[in-house]
């Protein structure tokens, strides 16, 4: 799948080479390890934050990511396992509670695939 934003994106390796990692740390329930990010591609070389702050662009992809991953929850909930409205909230928030750092991380690795593509000449 080698060539596909898709791969970059879940398996959190460089947009550019899709051989690097971006994360120093497979893990991303590790939280003072979940976003520590190498600066540079350790194959190709690529510089992942290209300004200061270059991350927070990735709030807002974050909030879209989390907002489709409780509408599943809710339709799993309420439409698929009958729960009530009460009890379909509360397995929203636990959802949203368990998969906050696999969303953090997935949307980082959305918001930097809008920057870069894809180089067979790097790989």
């Amino acid at each position: 799948m080698k060539g596909n934003k898709l791969y970059s994106i879940f398996t959190g390796k460089c947009p550019v080479c899709h051989s690097g990692d971006m994360y120093k740390y497979k893990t991303a329930y590790s939280i003072s390890k979940s976003l520590k990010m190498h600066e540079y591609c350790p194959h190709c070389k690529t510089k992942f934050k290209i300004e200061p702050s270059f991350f927070y662009g990735a709030m807002y992809v974050s909030y879209a990511v989390g907002v489709a991953v409780a509408m599943a929850a809710f339709t799993i909930a309420y439409g698929m396992m009958s729960l009530g409205p009460k009890a379909s909230f509360v397995a929203i928030l636990i959802t949203l509670l368990v998969l906050s750092p696999l969303i953090t991380r997935v949307s980082r690795n959305i918001w930097i695939n809008f920057f870069f593509s894809f180089d067979k000449g790097k790989v």
